[in-house]
């Protein structure tokens, strides 16, 4: 009678070294990808904010067609501020008077907001965009 070889089962599953080294891996690539993430939501704010001021300087002008004065407010113009861009910018209104009337509307980063260090987003009745002293 010959004896049959007794047959050893390995269990499945991972070793402590293999699910340490996943971790690490992970935590790699999230050192890598969260500044990234965080620098294109800085972007996708900023690009918010300046497509309502845009939004606003064009409001500001239909305004003017119709009232020969420029709005104080975007409640004046009718235009209430976006949930996104009201949570990261207060806009501000500047208006000048003299002939010719002007206006700037300016957007200034909320303290502690992601986008204090962007600076402050602006637009005047000439269509001039600023980012600070620099164009957009």
């Amino acid at each position: 009678m010959t004896r049959q070889p007794k047959l050893q089962y390995r269990q499945g599953g991972f070793t402590l070294i293999e699910l340490m080294m996943v971790i690490a891996i992970v935590g790699i690539l999230a050192a890598i990808g969260y500044p990234s993430y965080i620098n294109s939501t800085i972007k996708s704010n900023r690009a918010a904010a300046q497509s309502y001021l845009m939004d606003l300087a064009q409001a500001q002008q239909q305004f003017f067609n119709d009232s020969r004065t420029y709005a104080a407010d975007e409640a004046a113009l009718g235009i209430s501020i976006p949930q996104r861009v009201g949570a990261e910018y207060e806009i501000g209104f500047t208006l000048v008077g003299r002939p010719p009337p002007t206006f700037t509307i300016s957007a200034t980063p909320k303290t502690g907001s992601r986008q204090v260090g962007d600076g402050v987003l602006s637009i005047d009745n000439t269509g001039t965009k600023l980012r600070g002293s620099d164009p957009w």
